[in-house]
């Protein structure tokens, strides 16, 4: 396990900038997602750890070793690709040994004893002698994993490893990289665009929008507490609602375009312009007319089976709710939303 420290990272690809000054500090055996949206940076950044990109400026430590111009074999780092690139001619069981004949780590014995332990990890050890025509894809998502820990790197890099699989095996492999993260709890850097991904897996994410560093901190810091209009509605796709904020007895009050007024949290310190991020399960719907709840009008419902979403249309503006399938409403309908004063955000316009 071991520390990276990357330090003002810029790159440019001739003309344009694509990472501009990036700074992250990842403790031995935490596991990073870097989230973000296709072209926001992230595979860049995580190619420069791994040295198959140079950087345009900055550094990147390892351990407290500048390893910024050392080339990829002599970082001690491991790296699964979005692709497996599993060797097509050779056995599982080859395919896993191979990074360690490369490096000529260890003897045959050795060698051998890594291989099966590895196996182990990733539950293949009765696959060694198959191909990898022969596997599932979940199977060879496995064998690219036990690839990947076999040499135990400083350092284990992710590239969106799980966008090939469909969503039941996403899920079960969701779980099982929580669980091998745990037992051999590697310093992991793991890049994808699923924020479903990133809250259950991460110990914390970072945030990129179009090159530079959104927001850092824990998965329930970032959902609870999102810090811009990119966060909110980026990760837990947040309904962002305009509105002017002012008091009423001394506590913060937002009124709505439609003239609708909504309690916000005691501690709301913005004034004027701002904007609302509700997420969808803070909401609840119930019938017009009800005292506490703001007027809307049900556009769509869609069933989910435990569970209901709805579009709505709140002062003018399409909102989205995800409620339990207790009462369903139909399109043209007129409702009443609810939501505790305490979950709605105050973000700058």
């Amino acid at each position: 396990m071991s520390n990276v420290k990357l330090e003002s990272i810029r790159k440019s690809f001739g003309p344009v900038d694509v990472l501009h000054g990036i700074s992250v500090d990842i403790t031995s055996g935490e596991f990073v997602s870097l989230l973000g949206a296709s072209g926001c940076g992230k595979t860049t950044l995580l190619r420069i750890v791994a040295g198959l990109e140079s950087v345009t400026s900055g550094r990147v430590e390892i351990d407290g070793q500048d390893v910024t111009a050392l080339p990829p074999e002599r970082r001690d780092i491991s790296m699964m690709f979005q692709s497996y690139a599993l060797l097509p001619h050779l056995s599982v069981y080859e395919n896993v040994r191979f990074p360690l004949r490369m490096r000529r780590i260890g003897n045959r014995e050795e060698q051998d004893a890594r291989v099966r332990a590895a196996l182990e990890t990733v539950q293949l050890g009765a696959l060694g002698e198959r191909r990898p025509r022969q596997l599932s894809g979940g199977q060879q998502q496995r064998v690219a994993l036990a690839r990947a820990v076999v040499s135990n790197p400083k350092v284990l890099l992710l590239d969106e490893p799980l966008s090939n699989l469909d969503a039941r095996l996403r899920e079960d492999m969701q779980v099982e990289l929580i669980e091998i993260h745990k037992r051999l709890g590697l310093t992991t850097l793991f890049v994808t665009h699923d924020q479903e991904e990133a809250l259950s897996l991460s110990d914390r994410i970072v945030l990129l929008n179009r090159g530079r560093v959104e927001q850092e901190g824990t998965p329930a810091q970032i959902y609870a507490s999102p810090a811009t209009r990119f966060a909110s509605s980026f990760l837990g796709s947040a309904n962002l609602v305009e509105a002017t904020v002012g008091e009423e007895n001394g506590q913060p009050v937002a009124e709505l375009a439609d003239g609708q007024r909504l309690a916000l949290p005691a501690a709301t310190s913005l004034r004027g312009a701002v904007t609302l991020a509700l997420r969808q399960e803070d909401l609840s719907i119930g019938s017009a007319g009800q005292p506490a709840g703001l007027r809307a009008q049900v556009r769509t419902r869609v069933y989910l089976g435990a569970r209901n979403r709805y579009v709505l249309t709140l002062a003018g503006a399409p909102v989205r709710a995800l409620t339990s399938n207790e009462l369903a409403f139909g399109s043209g309908d007129m409702v009443s939303l609810g939501i505790d004063p305490a979950r709605v955000r105050v973000l700058p316009r």
